[in-house]
């Protein structure tokens, strides 16, 4: 673990490769699980405004979830989270053609409809990060549907902090990944 301001970062995100592989894993991170995707407070706010602009992206199950339960709810653990169908995928979730999991807010921003991407929580997978009173813990989840993207990150030399930078800059700042950038090299170049 090393430090950054307030935040305590896993050299894991350093070591360990990762590019998503939808062709193998079709999106299972959105489908599989026992809770909804992690929500910032803010963003519970964000979705609710946003969901008249996204419903038209949804599919007709994901609609009668969020109708029914509320654009975002409290899990299990007391935080919030994306609802779900039928306690299975996230109530945001599109297929495509081929039967792959994608995300409804996603199509959304890449068609014009919101100014929003989706919940940095989805943005950062596989970093996990977890706020305290006093720092955020930055952490890498392993799962094993995300196995082939082990793999596919490997094959093309893909840490996990270069593949989630767009997350990471858009969570933490410019100025903070630079700085993540200099511990990699030192890191890696001990």
């Amino acid at each position: 673990m090393f430090q950054i301001g307030k935040t305590i970062i896993s050299e894991e995100i350093l070591e360990n490769d990762f590019v998503c592989n939808l062709s193998a894993c079709k999106g299972k991170c959105c489908v599989d699980g026992n809770a909804g995707a992690p929500l910032e407070d803010r963003e519970t706010e964000i979705l609710v405004d946003v969901y008249s602009d996204v419903k038209p992206f949804l599919r007709p199950e994901g609609i009668a979830a969020i109708e029914r339960q509320g654009a975002f709810v409290k899990g299990d653990d007391g935080e919030w989270e994306t609802p779900l169908v039928n306690n299975s995928e996230c109530a945001y979730v599109v297929f495509d053609k081929s039967g792959t999991a994608k995300c409804g807010l996603e199509a959304a921003y890449d068609q014009g409809a919101i100014k929003w991407k989706k919940p940095v929580s989805c943005h950062l997978y596989p970093i996990r990060v977890r706020e305290y009173t006093e720092l955020t813990a930055v952490n890498y989840h392993k799962w094993e549907i995300c196995d082939q993207a082990c793999v596919l990150g490997s094959e093309l030399k893909v840490p996990i902090y270069k593949f989630v930078k767009e997350a990471l800059i858009r969570k933490f700042g410019l100025s903070w990944y630079t700085e993540l950038e200099q511990v990699a090299d030192e890191h890696i170049r001990p």
